[in-house]
């Protein structure tokens, strides 16, 4: 039987961690296993800003990369003597960073974003798997590029189901099995990557087509909590949810879980267990197709949203050609609905304020409508709300919007 591991930055952030990861996949020698690792700790961000920086044309990239260097070093000198072929790798893919900073940025920023914020999977795991073998762990190591295929839509790419199939079960033959979450590949060759905290979305694809008989996400906590510890004292563990409610956590936002992971998982039944791999005596919460309920309220939370309320220039209804053209502008910039509602003449969006697709979709939306818009805005949603968790979440807060469902509301506050 087959069980896939993943990994997130935070579990291989520094040579401590590493070295965590290693005892507990030490546990699984003797079993079929395919492990899938994000980028270290923070790199993902520092390549995000890398990005952002050599699009501007900064002169500080050349600091940043150099960060970036620097952090992955740090750690294989802790592990690997000098003359390891590990550091060859690393070389050649840092030289590949390097290629694309020398020529003149793309037209289109989610390109040049893939091709550089790729990078730091494929650092990753190079570097998990020749330590994992220096720890007589032998493993394959695959380029997840070559078995996860994709269409060309860059930062958040969608699944060609049929190839990705294919390739999977052609390459993943051997294991124990090493490979990255996050990126895949188009059929013309260009790196694409799923949308940031894509890698639990590989990992849940790699169970659907392997037939696992479990995923195993490791987190930096005890696993799915009904709030965020980041933003809440007092939190509960959810021990047992069924697939539907995992669907409707990860859709409104919780980051533990990639709102994608979920339906692949589902179809076949396969069980998802969120664990912790600091307190790896705990075993977490079980996500399968129990039909226990769960009426706990759950608190989500995203920040740094816009609210924007568009309406007709001449103040005329809006009706269904307004808003199928809204749509497609939303799609043409692949922007993502956190909330929505419609009046008689207006109708109001709260997205996530992405500085490379905001504006130019206000700006847009602004020659045909008039645009109203707040920004540094916090989207609260409860899943399951009681009075006193509405009380609790909207006391002494300003409600811009506010929306509310049989089992869930949802709070835009300034």
């Amino acid at each position: 039987m087959i069980k896939v591991l993943k990994f997130g930055g935070v579990s291989i952030k520094d040579a401590e961690s590493i070295s965590n990861v290693i005892t507990i996949l030490n546990t699984y020698r003797n079993d079929n296993v395919v492990v899938v690792f994000s980028a270290l700790g923070k790199v993902t961000n520092m390549l995000e800003e890398l990005v952002d920086l050599y699009v501007n044309r900064s002169l500080l990239v050349t600091d940043k990369l150099e960060e970036i260097k620097q952090k992955h070093y740090n750690i294989i000198n802790n592990f690997f003597l000098k003359d390891n072929e590990i550091y060859d790798v690393v070389d050649n893919l840092f030289l590949e960073i390097e290629w694309v900073l020398e020529e003149e940025s793309n037209i289109d920023f989610s390109y040049d974003y893939d091709q550089i914020v790729s990078i730091g999977e494929l650092l990753s795991s190079n570097i998990m798997s020749s330590l994992l073998k220096l720890n007589n762990f032998d493993n394959s190591l695959i380029d997840a590029r070559d078995i996860i295929k994709t269409d060309n839509q860059h930062q958040n790419a969608k699944i060609n189901w049929n190839l990705t199939e294919t390739s999977i079960k052609e390459k993943v033959v051997k294991f124990p099995v090493v490979t990255q979450g996050f990126i895949g590949c188009t059929s013309e060759n260009f790196t694409t990557t799923l949308g940031r905290e894509g890698s639990d979305f590989t990992a849940a694809i790699l169970a659907y087509v392997l037939d696992a008989c479990k995923l195993i996400i490791w987190k930096d906590v005890n696993g799915v909590l009904n709030a965020d510890p980041r933003f809440f004292n007092k939190t509960m563990l959810l021990d047992n949810i069924s697939f539907t409610e995992a669907i409707e956590l990860a859709f409104y936002g919780a980051k533990v879980i990639h709102p994608k992971t979920i339906q692949p998982l589902q179809k076949k039944g396969i069980p998802l267990q969120v664990r912790s791999f600091i307190d790896i005596e705990n075993k977490g919460t079980l996500i399968n197709d129990t039909e226990q309920s769960n009426n706990v309220p759950s608190y989500i939370v995203k920040e740094n949203q816009v609210l924007i309320s568009i309406s007709d220039n001449d103040l005329s209804f809006i009706v269904e050609k307004h808003l199928s053209w809204i749509f497609s502008l939303l799609s043409k910039y692949n922007i993502r609905l956190n909330l929505m509602q419609n009046s008689a003449v207006s109708f109001s969006i709260c997205i996530d304020n992405n500085k490379h697709k905001v504006p130019k979709f206000i700006n847009e939306l602004s020659k045909r409508f008039s645009i109203y818009y707040n920004e540094c805005l916090t989207l609260y949603t409860i899943r399951h709300y009681t009075d006193s968790s509405i009380e609790f979440i909207t006391k002494d807060k300003k409600i811009l919007l506010e929306q509310k469902s049989r089992n869930t509301v949802q709070f835009v506050i300034s």
